[in-house]
């Protein structure tokens, strides 16, 4: 296999230029540990390979190893970089004007030095010969791996600062759950916008996916979108990754259900949330096929397993309500999610069609998407998302279990629910859902959105708790 053909550039002849914007640090209390302790953690795991040394390339593993942030890839702060990891120093393989001068130097005291992008492949070609290479070949491109020296030992292995990030620390857990709470407190201001403006007409997918944004952008930590809003109404709903744009988006009007599913960037914190809104009436199949979806995130919010599970093990929990009824749908249930990174996050990935790897485990600090569905080509599709952190549950006599926080804060729109599909103690769940939602959201609320709040957050099994 060739790999040093670049046939790419004769095709763009306007190829846009690699980005010049300046990278910065994340501060220390954000990420909650600093460069020097991160480096520490992954050269003890490097320290049993001899003269082995670590080579990065995926941008969400640089951008957490060192504390820095970027703006190369639209939704993704990250930058575009390499890194050589040993014992004594980091090589950054970065356009070095992008760094600045109060940043290289706290680079430098840290070991980390920059180097020209363009050098990361000749510095693999003139590594020693006795040396040991890590290398994740599922996040390094072939190109590169091709040019290290024969005599050099390659381990291929899922790169230890997959698996050193995706265990969210106290500090990147506690930025989660406040950004939470300006997400969700945006999202009611939303939708109570929402409520009122539908009747007045005049709304398709694309201006609303716009208002949104604009709600968001009102939280003061607020630094962008972490994905391209899905806003699918009736049949569009029924594609998962459906995208609306300006000249053929779907007027949102008559009788139905919109699908909106979205995700903002926060200070060590990254959301993804999915709801169903009504517009007009939903019918009966809507309503049921919406409650059959939430009894899946019920079943799997509030489960207890094993730690280390394979994750695709627990994606029968959530199905299992859906399957009851001859039902299924294509993706999976779960994704890890990063911390002011990226919102699909290796390694974890609940899906049972996924292949079952020793690294595709649940671990305590992980945050993971729930987020069944279900989808009638031509018709509506469904599908209720919250993001779940993983914690310590119990420890017996036969292990550590783990269990579920949820951590988004926003209300179920229950008039898109067929309530007598629940059992009686998954209204408990929902109403204790609903409780914890409205404590936490009625502090940053006002007016309209604070009475519409109220009101979508009333218990179903009882009078409304004050």
């Amino acid at each position: 296999m060739r790999t040093d053909v670049d046939l790419i550039s004769p095709l763009l002849a306007d190829r846009p230029a690699l980005p010049v914007t300046p990278v910065f640090e994340q501060p220390d209390g954000e990420a909650g540990e600093s460069r020097a302790a991160k480096l520490a953690r992954l050269r003890q795991q490097l320290a049993g390979l001899g003269e082995g040394v670590c080579f990065l390339s995926a941008l969400d593993d640089i951008a957490w190893l060192l504390n820095l942030r970027g703006a190369d890839v639209p939704f993704n702060p990250v930058f575009l970089a390499h890194a050589l990891v040993d014992a004594r120093q980091v090589r950054l393989f970065i356009d070095g004007s992008r760094v600045p001068g109060t940043v290289r130097a706290r680079l430098v005291l840290d070991g980390v030095h920059i180097e020209p992008y363009a050098e990361a492949t000749e510095a693999l070609m003139r590594l020693p010969a006795d040396c040991c290479v890590l290398i994740d070949p599922e996040r390094t491109v072939a190109g590169l791996v091709e040019a290290l020296p024969v005599e050099v030992r390659r381990l291929e292995a899922v790169s230890p600062v997959v698996l050193m990030k995706s265990r969210k620390n106290t500090s990147e857990q506690c930025h989660v759950r406040a950004a939470m709470e300006q997400d969700g407190a945006a999202l009611c201001r939303f939708m109570a916008w929402f409520d009122e403006a539908v009747p007045a007409g005049g709304l398709d997918e694309f201006s609303v996916a716009a208002r949104l944004l604009e709600e968001r952008s009102r939280n003061t930590d607020f630094r962008g979108e972490s994905f391209g809003t899905i806003c699918a109404f009736r049949a569009n709903a029924a594609l998962p990754h459906y995208r609306a744009e300006p000249e053929l988006a779907a007027r949102i009007e008559g009788g139905g259900m919109l699908l909106l599913d979205s995700g903002g960037q926060y200070p060590a914190a990254t959301t993804d949330i999915t709801r169903m809104l009504p517009v007009g009436q939903p019918d009966a199949e809507q309503k049921r096929d919406c409650a059959r979806v939430l009894r899946g995130v019920i079943a799997l919010s509030r489960a207890v397993f094993p730690a280390g599970i394979g994750a695709p093990m627990v994606d029968a929990i959530a199905r299992a309500p859906i399957w009851a009824d001859g039902i299924d749908y294509g993706h999976g249930t779960g994704h890890g999610v990063g911390c002011d990174l990226h919102v699909h996050e290796a390694p974890q990935r609940i899906a049972y069609r996924g292949r079952v790897l020793p690294h595709n485990t649940l671990e305590s600090g992980m945050i993971t998407s729930i987020e069944p569905g279900i989808y009638r080509p031509g018709r509506w599709g469904v599908r209720i998302e919250n993001l779940v952190l993983a914690r310590e549950a119990a420890s017996t006599e036969f292990g550590e279990f783990l269990s579920f926080e949820t951590l988004t804060l926003c209300p179920i729109d229950l008039r898109c629910i067929d309530l007598a599909v629940l059992r009686p103690d998954e209204i408990v769940w929902l109403d204790a859902y609903h409780r914890e939602v409205r404590r936490r959201l009625e502090p940053l609320l006002e007016g309209v959105p604070l009475a519409w709040l109220r009101a979508r957050t009333a218990a179903v099994g009882g009078q409304l708790t004050t």
